[in-house]
């Protein structure tokens, strides 16, 4: 199995990239694992005080059952993914089964943040994005997706979203094989990730076979 991570800034086009690079394969090939489906669940505490929580800090993250996972699906084995809804806040009572392809993508502003998690991905990603694309993205997200509005947005951006990217997520850059500027509008790169994945298909077929 080829494990791709792929990091970068809330907004940065991550999404966009994945899947421009999954288009590309059949459902058989390649497997997503995002990590936003690994925020603990805050059921415990009230709807305010769960959206004052700090989802750009790589604490907010259960990273011990996402590195778990990842093994699994290396292994051979089906996971059960998370399913973390961001209007309560919280985890849904059901899963979603994730089984093991020749291709596994972990997208997530923080996968190359924890070295155990790192230590499992074979192509190091990040995404980088000016900041007031980001921004833009970010806002344009939280209204439609998210239920905050524009004064809401802009709090949480300049008390949690700005001071993480700087301190957590702007530095796991350091970490990336391959770095690519301006996200999903960046073809150049995506065809290089593109082919690289379908060459080492192809080897791995020719091995199984």
């Amino acid at each position: 199995m080829l494990v791709i991570g792929i990091a970068g800034g809330t907004g940065s086009g991550k999404t966009t990239v994945v899947n421009k690079i999954v288009e590309q394969f059949t459902q058989n090939e390649v497997a997503v694992l995002s990590h936003d489906s690994y925020y603990y669940d805050n059921s415990h505490l009230t709807l305010e005080e769960r959206r004052e929580k700090n989802f750009d800090h790589p604490e907010s993250i259960e990273f011990p059952l996402m590195v778990e996972h990842v093994k699994e699906l290396r292994k051979g084995n089906a996971i059960k993914e998370p399913i973390y809804s961001f209007i309560t806040c919280t985890r849904a009572n059901e899963t979603e089964t994730v089984q093991p392809k020749h291709v596994l993508i972990i997208e997530g502003i923080l996968c190359l943040a924890n070295k155990e998690l790192r230590d499992l991905i074979d192509i190091k990603v990040y995404v980088d994005c000016d900041s007031d694309v980001r921004l833009s993205r970010v806002i344009q997200r939280d209204i439609l997706e998210r239920g905050r509005n524009v004064q809401q947005v802009l709090k949480r951006y300049e008390d949690t979203v700005r001071p993480s990217h700087i301190n957590f997520i702007e530095p796991t850059k350091r970490f990336a094989d391959i770095i690519v500027p301006q996200g999903g509008m960046n073809q150049v790169a995506i065809d290089i990730l593109t082919n690289y994945i379908q060459q080492t298909l192809k080897q791995l077929t020719k091995y199984h076979a």
